[in-house]
């Protein structure tokens, strides 16, 4: 095996490793759009991070960095919402269950 055999196969695999990682997360809030344990200033600072990096990100050749930067891209950009759609949603809703003004 050439060495940019080994790094790609390397990337793959931590890719696959690191993806699979987030997956019961994003399972989780998906199943019980319960992200109360999420701060809201640690997702909008990860899209932030997203942003800046597509900069470096999109300079590299295609890759399995590619592959795991989108996954990050998308996974934080939709916990960031479901964080906004489902606490906006839990706070309109009074405590014994009827919906506030």
């Amino acid at each position: 095996m050439t060495g940019a055999s080994v790094a790609l196969l390397a990337g793959t695999v931590s890719t696959l490793l690191f993806a699979s990682s987030a997956l019961p997360m994003v399972i989780k809030a998906i199943r019980t759009r319960d992200l109360k344990s999420y701060s809201p200033a640690n997702l909008v600072l990860a899209n932030v991070g997203n942003a800046v990096h597509c900069i470096y990100v999109v300079h590299l050749p295609p890759g399995p960095i590619w592959a795991l930067h989108g996954f990050y891209v998308v996974t934080s950009a939709l916990m960031l919402l479901w964080w906004l759609r489902y606490h906006t949603a839990a706070r309109c809703v009074a405590t014994d269950g009827r919906r506030l003004a």
